[in-house]
């Protein structure tokens, strides 16, 4: 009877902490809500942002604001123009072609380790992303897209059972999806993207490592390809 109760308080602990979740801080919303604005071209480079506006509109104090914007300064998102507040930066080109250098390591390497580590719950958890993935390009939402892009990415890196690459990447990718943005104005960019990842997917589930991480490694070329034409078609001409 005792081992049973103690069972019973053991459940009860375990739901509890399950369902306590914490809230979201006023400064995260924020930056969150101009982060994803930026990211997906909603603020293009150039707009200039004041703490009032956006204070506002959010209907939030300044302070909050003041330390989103200073996040984003931090990443590279917004810079000052010496006069009151800050505008959007465009896209360093330097940055996102270090980006992909970086990538084109890094993320066939994740699926190399994904490979010898995945876990049991694999298959059902790629196909409720794959699935997403696929809706958000049915339904042509830019933002839901590159949300669905990320959370592949991001189950990749987790299934690689290595937190280094799971969290170097997680800096990087707001300047992955503003130029993956660019690129997915035009509808049809989309949909070999999400054949890419189901090759993946397939290969890893079929226990093909070496196929999966050779279709990671074409699958970030294409990207890099694709990212680079769109930001160069955004140049102005001489």
């Amino acid at each position: 009877m005792h081992v049973l109760l103690e069972g019973v308080r053991q459940q009860i602990a375990e739901q509890k902490m399950d369902s306590i979740k914490p809230r979201k801080s006023l400064v995260e919303q924020t930056y969150e809500i101009l982060l994803n604005a930026i990211c997906t071209g909603e603020l293009g480079p150039g707009e200039r942002l004041t703490q009032d506006e956006i204070a506002a509109k959010l209907n939030v104090s300044r302070q909050p604001v003041n330390s989103a914007i200073s996040i984003l300064k931090a990443n590279q998102l917004v810079a000052d123009t010496g006069r009151r507040g800050v505008i959007v930066t465009p896209i360093d080109r330097d940055l996102f072609q270090s980006i992909y250098e970086f990538r084109s390591v890094i993320e066939p390497f994740a699926v190399r380790l994904a490979g010898m580590r995945l876990p049991e719950s694999a298959k059902n958890h790629a196909g409720a992303i794959l699935e997403s993935g696929n809706a958000a390009v049915r339904s042509g939402d830019v933002g839901a897209m590159l949300q669905a892009d990320i959370d592949f990415h991001e189950m990749i890196f987790r299934w690689s059972g290595n937190p280094v690459i799971e969290n170097s990447m997680r800096i990087n990718w707001h300047h992955i999806r503003r130029s993956m943005a660019v690129v997915l104005k035009d509808p049809d960019a989309a949909l070999p993207v999400w054949k890419d990842h189901a090759d993946i997917v397939d290969h890893l589930l079929a226990g093909d490592t070496e196929g999966a991480t050779a279709f990671m490694h074409n699958h970030i070329e294409k990207a890099h390809s694709r990212s680079r034409t769109a930001l160069e078609a955004l140049e102005p001409s001489e």
